[in-house]
């Protein structure tokens, strides 16, 4: 099997699969191969330019990457994209930040992949919600709605781990939802910063 493994046929099996990104037991089980030859043909593939190696234990197709969204999601497990990202995304920060940011409940990391980087801040278990699967035809993946997006940025601002934005435009925000999600917190001045924010509206 091993013989007839070539770059442009794993690449129409993994096309062909919707597989983009896998690790190598994915890909030992896709074509059948033993830990050693994936492991020597992922390592050779790799330098050749074929393959990229996203992390450790981690790869996808070099000319047909996923888009940094998806590469978020799947690079720090679980994880939703939220923060400045998702503010930008949903046109309430009028600017894209250069960062791909997400929350997790797994300690905070910092991945720098080619010329993107993507940070992961770390939340409490409880706080991981509110959050939707975003799916087109070319992507999908997992971001907070607008509301936890902010709460989560305003969070850390109030941990004084964020400084706050006067950039943010907040009029389509529901503020039901900023409510329900700030409460998650039990943080008090988390609602009252809501009240002030729709006070100046």
């Amino acid at each position: 099997m091993y013989t007839l493994l070539k770059p442009i046929k794993v690449r129409e099996e993994l096309l062909k699969r919707g597989v983009r990104i896998f690790t190598p037991q994915i890909f030992a089980q896709i074509f059948g191969l033993n830990p050693s030859v994936t492991k020597h043909f992922l390592e050779t593939q790799t330098q050749s330019d074929f393959l990229m190696r996203l992390k450790k234990g981690l790869y996808t197709i070099k000319s047909d990457q996923q888009s940094e969204e998806e590469i978020a999601n799947r690079l720090y497990q679980p994880s939703y994209i939220s923060f400045e990202y998702a503010l930008a995304y949903h046109n309430i920060l009028p600017e894209m930040p250069y960062i791909v940011t997400s929350a997790t409940t797994k300690p905070t990391r910092l991945f720098t992949i080619s010329s993107s980087s993507f940070a992961y801040y770390s939340i409490k278990p409880e706080l991981y919600t509110g959050y939707s699967l975003v799916k087109t035809d070319t992507k999908s993946f997992l971001i907070a709605d607008p509301e936890k997006a902010l709460t989560d940025y305003l969070y850390f601002v109030s941990l004084g781990k964020r400084l706050p934005n006067e950039r943010l435009i907040l009029k389509t925000m529901n503020k039901e939802k900023l409510v329900m999600y700030a409460e998650l917190y039990k943080r008090k001045n988390m609602v009252k910063r809501i009240n002030n924010i729709y006070a100046t509206l």
